[in-house]
C-alpha cells in the first residue's frame, strides 16, 4: 500500500462567488487527497497589486499518496478547471491553491519549491494555517507556524463570522406547516452505504441501500434530512468495532437513534444489502459465489423496538397446468400410436413432461427477537421452488436442474405454501408471537404479465392452519406486528 503523505495548502480566491470557489475547489481536491482539517475562512486585502478586489483565504491538511509534483500538477488542473488564466502576478483569480508544506520535504525545482518560499512572510496564510498546525515547524526556518506569525503585521486579515457556512436567519422546518395533519412516513430512500455484518467470527462489508423514515406530529413542518445522514456516519463508524452485529441488529440501531435525533415518536428502517453465498453445481461440483438480497426491517418508538429480518432469492418455477396439459396431449399421441392405456401411462411416468417455466423471486421474513441465520431463509426460499438456479453451470448441472424442475412443477402460490410449511418445520422453537411473509413473484415466459402471491401472518397463525387444520380469515400484516 502507498504511502500516504501529510500536505499543507493554502487557497484564496477574489473573483466570482468566492466562498462557492473555496468549497468547490476543497471538493474537486477529494478526489485524489483525505482532507483532515480546514481553517476558518479569512478575508485579506490583496497583496503587490492592490487595484482589485479582496481575498478570502483558508488553508487546509490534506493526506495523500500523490507525489509533491504528481499533486502540484493536480492542483494547477483544479485552478485551470476553475476558470483560472495566465496573467501577472498578483493578479485577481477565481482560485489559487499553494502547496505549503508536504511532510517535512524540502524541494527546490523550476516549477516546484516546497516550503512555499513566501509564507513566512504573508499573515494570510500564516493566520488560517496556525489555527490548524500551530505546532508544525518549518523544515528549514526551524520555527513553528505560530512563531512565525509573530513576526508578522496581520493588519488586513479578518476573520469571516460564517466562514465557509451559509447563513442561516430561520429554521424553516422548525415552522408551522399549513395544514394540520400528521405524517405516517417522512425521510429518505435509496441511501447506499457499505456496512459490516459479522459471519461466522468475521466482519465482512456489504453493499447496502438504506431507507429511514420518521413519524412527523401535525405541528412539525418536516424532518431535519441531514439528520439521517449524520445518524448512519455515526453508526457506520461504531459497527466497524462492533464484533457480531447482524444486519436486523444494525436497522434496530438506526432506527433508535433517528427516534433520538429527530425527537419522533417512531422510526422506521429499511436495509437491503448484497450477501455473498458459496455454493457447488450440483454435478459438476463446480464452486461459485451466489449472490443474495439480505433484508433487515426495524422500527422503534421511545419505549421499544422491534425488527425483522429476510432475505430475497431467485429460483425456477415449472407450470403444473401446461404440464398437464401436454401430459394429456402426449397420451393420446402414444394411444393413436399403438400403445396400450398401461402402456402410454408407464412410458410417460418415466420420463419428464415438457412445460414452461418462469425464473421466480421469492423473498422471506421473520420478525422475532431471536437470532435467524440468512442461509437458512435462503435454504427456505429455494427449496420452495420447483428448482434452484446457479450462475455458472456446465452442460451436466443444467440437465441436472431442468430434470429437477421438471420433476416439481409449482405454482405460485404453491411455492408460497412450502416457505410456510419449511418456515415451521425449521422453527419448532420460535414463539407464536413471531411474525412471518412468504412472497412469490413468477416472471412469466409465455404471458405479459407476472404471477404473484403473498401470505403474512404471525407464526402461531400459520400453525394454526397448518398443523390444526383451521382457516383464519384475518392475518396479522407486517405493520400491525410491527405497531404491537
Amino acid at each position: 500500500m502507498s504511502e500516504r503523505h501529510n500536505v499543507y495548502l493554502g487557497l484564496g480566491g477574489n473573483l466570482g462567488d468566492r466562498q462557492s470557489n473555496l468549497v468547490q475547489a476543497l471538493q474537486h481536491i477529494r478526489a485524489r487527497a483525505a482532507i483532515e482539517k480546514v481553517s476558518a475562512c479569512y478575508e485579506t486585502r490583496p497583496v503587490g497589486y492592490l487595484e482589485q478586489p479582496d481575498f478570502l483565504n483558508i488553508a487546509c491538511l490534506i493526506t495523500t499518496v500523490l507525489s509533491p509534483h504528481e499533486l502540484w500538477r493536480f492542483l494547477k488542473q483544479i485552478e485551470r478547471r476553475m476558470g483560472r488564466e495566465p496573467s501577472f502576478r498578483n493578479a485577481p483569480r477565481p482560485i489559487d491553491i499553494d502547496i505549503l508544506f508536504y511532510d517535512d520535504l524540502v524541494l527546490e525545482s523550476p516549477e516546484l519549491t516546497i516550503p512555499h518560499p513566501r509564507l513566512s512572510e504573508r499573515a494570510f496564510v500564516l493566520v488560517p494555517l496556525a489555527e490548524i498546525a500551530a505546532d508544525l515547524v518549518h523544515p528549514t526556518l526551524n520555527l513553528t507556524v505560530a512563531e512565525l506569525l509573530q513576526r508578522v503585521d496581520r493588519e488586513g486579515v479578518t476573520r469571516v463570522p460564517r466562514g465557509l457556512r451559509v447563513r442561516l436567519y430561520g429554521d424553516v422546518q422548525q415552522a408551522q406547516p399549513a395544514i394540520h395533519v400528521s405524517l405516517s412516513r417522512a425521510g429518505v430512500t435509496g441511501l447506499r452505504r457499505i456496512i459490516r455484518i459479522s459471519r461466522g467470527g468475521q466482519e465482512n462489508p456489504f453493499y447496502a441501500e438504506m431507507d429511514l423514515f420518521a413519524d412527523l406530529n401535525p405541528g412539525q413542518m418536516g424532518v431535519h434530512m441531514s439528520r439521517f445522514g449524520d445518524v448512519l456516519e455515526e453508526i457506520a463508524e461504531e459497527i466497524t468495532l462492533e464484533k457480531s452485529p447482524s444486519i436486523e441488529a444494525l436497522a434496530e440501531r438506526i432506527a433508535l437513534q433517528v427516534v433520538a435525533r429527530q425527537q419522533a415518536l417512531r422510526s422506521e428502517v429499511h436495509i437491503q444489502a448484497v450477501y455473498p453465498m458459496e455454493k457447488i453445481a450440483p454435478l459438476s461440483g463446480k464452486k461459485m459465489q451466489e449472490l443474495y438480497t439480505l433484508i433487515g426491517i426495524a422500527v422503534s418508538t421511545q419505549e421499544r423496538c422491534k425488527r425483522i429480518v429476510g432475505a430475497e432469492a431467485d429460483g425456477m418455477t415449472v407450470c403444473p397446468c401446461a404440464q398437464d396439459m401436454v401430459r394429456e396431449h402426449s397420451t393420446e399421441r402414444l394411444l393413436e400410436e399403438g400403445f396400450s392405456p398401461e402402456e402410454a401411462k408407464w412410458a410417460l411416468n418415466a420420463i419428464p413432461i415438457a412445460s414452461h417455466n418462469q425464473r421466480g423471486r421469492g423473498t422471506f421474513l421473520i420478525g422475532s427477537d431471536q437470532e435467524v441465520r440468512a442461509e437458512d431463509l435462503v435454504e427456505i426460499i429455494e427449496s420452495s421452488m420447483s428448482s434452484e438456479t446457479y450462475d455458472l453451470l456446465k452442460r451436466p448441472d443444467e440437465f441436472f436442474v431442468v430434470n429437477k424442475a421438471h420433476q416439481n412443477p409449482r405454482f405460485v402460490e404453491d411455492v408460497v405454501r412450502e416457505m410456510l410449511q419449511n418456515a415451521v418445520d425449521m422453527y419448532p422453537d420460535l414463539p407464536d408471537t413471531a411474525f412471518v411473509l412468504a412472497r412469490q413473484v413468477n416472471f412469466e415466459g409465455i404471458h405479459k404479465h407476472n404471477a404473484f402471491a403473498e401470505r403474512y401472518g404471525t407464526l402461531g397463525e400459520i400453525r394454526r392452519e397448518i398443523l390444526a387444520g383451521q382457516h383464519l380469515i384475518r392475518h396479522t400484516s407486517m405493520q400491525e406486528w410491527l405497531e404491537g
